[in-house]
């Protein structure tokens, strides 16, 4: 079921793309790797990132167009129950490709959406 609230959802999206950001900087890949509590920080930030974009249904598309949307759904399911296939390096490729962009189109949307009391 959609949220009745998408700002909440899309301000969840951009708390979590904070944290992340904050535990890897001034990391690499191999740095990445190899530090364990980081990675799994990680990867449950990034489910929580797949939740809300869950929650927010159909009407993600339709405020934030552009975003891949259904992939972003589709990766909490990968990390949730085939744990075992999550590959490191294709998370880091997502921590420094993916993450500015998929901020910037949040908060653009954000703009755009009436103030719910925040």
């Amino acid at each position: 079921m959609p949220s009745r609230d998408p700002t909440q959802r899309f301000e969840d999206i951009l708390d979590n793309i904070a944290q992340i950001q904050e535990f890897t900087v001034g990391m690499d890949l191999s740095g990445f790797v190899a530090d364990a509590k980081t990675s799994n920080a990680v990867e449950r930030c990034l489910e929580r990132i797949s939740e809300a974009a869950r929650k927010l249904g159909a009407e993600a598309e339709e405020i934030c167009p552009g975003v891949p949307w259904a992939e972003l759904r589709a990766l909490g399911n990968l990390l949730r129950h085939e744990y075992d296939r999550v590959d490191a390096g294709r998370i880091w490729v997502m921590i420094e490709d993916d993450l500015e962009p998929l901020k910037a189109a949040i908060a653009a949307a954000l703009k755009g959406l009436p103030d719910m009391g925040r």
